[in-house]
């Protein structure tokens, strides 16, 4: 395949690994339809964010969208195309919070920040509230407007939120995170045949963030009093970054090919909807759960990780070992605004305490290693 085809079918798998019609993010006034990474363009809804979207307003907007569906005729999708109707209904959509967007990311970001050791720095521990709100961060980079003028931050960023660790051999792919950095992995991809942009950067863009952050506590360390402000600042924006993409993989469905629906071979029969991914990480999480939910699991018992790296690789494939288990679930109960099976929540709960607990243990080993 030359490069142009490879670029289309890049294209279109960008645009196919959404949320699909109810897949948006919430930010500030514009949905972000998530390519699990979010990498189609954000639609501005006119709303502005409010408070966790309820089941009943999750339910409704699936019911809008499903009504504005049916009431174009034949004609009308094949004149203007399922794009419009797409974007009729983000236009008309309450407003929702959907994916681990601007819910789960929230959660976890606010949740790891009080989780935090005593003997963390006060400037930190009393930015929870910061550190809830600049967790979604990396997705508002995805402004309709600002990617209209020029994809150039979009399309650039967009392949930091996932690995689809499947699409590399298993001795390619341990290969590839032995990489010195992500222009390595990148190499050692292409000489295999894989295309590195499309399998995603998300180890080296939480590992990249995880040092960003340990230099900035380093440089407070040692700065004196009338400078440790500033750097105060750009440590919590550092920190609320990386987060993001913690919690990011803390979601099976950023870890695989299985993104939006099963594919390939299916003989269990597991959902093959393009809303697959929506349903789970939006409509399910935004209607289901809230910071209480997270904070009753958690402890201040922080580990300092001795190997970055290598604890970031496992804490992805823990979560990849989940992509199964995920569909098995979404089978018996299928995930939406309605779904009340205890498997389900259980499930779910489980991965955004784990998103939560490897974010604090990350924050916290920049800090505590910071000092050598």
């Amino acid at each position: 395949m030359d490069c142009n085809s490879r670029r289309l079918v890049a294209d279109e798998r960008w645009r196919k690994r959404g949320h699909s019609l109810g897949g948006v993010h919430r930010h500030e006034g514009y949905a972000t339809a998530a390519d699990r990474g979010n990498r189609r363009p954000h639609a501005a809804t006119g709303k502005r964010l409010g408070a966790v979207a309820s089941r009943d307003q999750a339910l409704n907007a699936e019911r809008l969208i499903s009504k504005i569906k049916y009431a174009m005729s034949k004609t009308l999708r094949r004149t203007v195309g399922i794009a419009a109707v797409v974007g009729v209904a983000l236009l008309l959509l309450p407003a929702l919070l959907f994916a681990w967007g601007e819910v789960g990311h929230r959660l976890i970001g606010e949740a790891a920040a009080i989780s935090m050791p005593s003997s963390t720095p006060a400037f930190f521990r009393n930015a929870a509230k910061q550190l809830g709100y600049l967790n979604p961060e990396p997705d508002r980079w995805r402004d309709r407007t600002e990617s209209t003028i020029d994809p150039a931050l979009d399309r650039g960023t967009a392949s930091d939120h996932f690995i689809d660790v499947e699409m590399a051999s298993p001795a390619v792919l341990v290969q590839a995170l032995k990489a010195r950095d992500r222009y390595g992995y990148y190499d050692t991809l292409t000489i295999a045949g894989v295309k590195a942009y499309t399998m995603g950067f998300l180890p080296f863009a939480i590992l990249e963030g995880a040092q960003k952050l340990r230099i900035d506590f380093r440089a407070w360390r040692t700065a004196p009093d009338s400078i440790k402000p500033w750097i105060e600042q750009r440590i919590i924006d550092d920190a609320g970054i990386v987060g993001h993409f913690i919690a990011d993989a803390s979601n099976p469905a950023h870890t695989t090919v299985h993104y939006n629906g099963w594919t390939g071979p299916n003989p269990n029969g597991y959902a093959t909807d393009t809303r697959f991914h929506s349903r789970f990480e939006s409509a399910y999480v935004g209607a289901n759960f809230k910071l209480t939910d997270l904070t009753s699991r958690m402890d201040t018992v922080a580990r300092v990780l001795p190997d970055l790296r290598a604890a970031i690789i496992q804490y992805i494939k823990d979560s990849n070992a989940q992509v199964e288990r995920m569909y098995q679930i979404d089978k018996a109960h299928p995930f939406d605004a309605t779904t009340t099976a205890p498997e389900n929540r259980a499930f779910a709960s489980d991965r955004l305490v784990a998103g939560a607990k490897m974010l604090r243990d990350v924050w916290w080993t920049a800090w505590v290693t910071s000092a050598r």
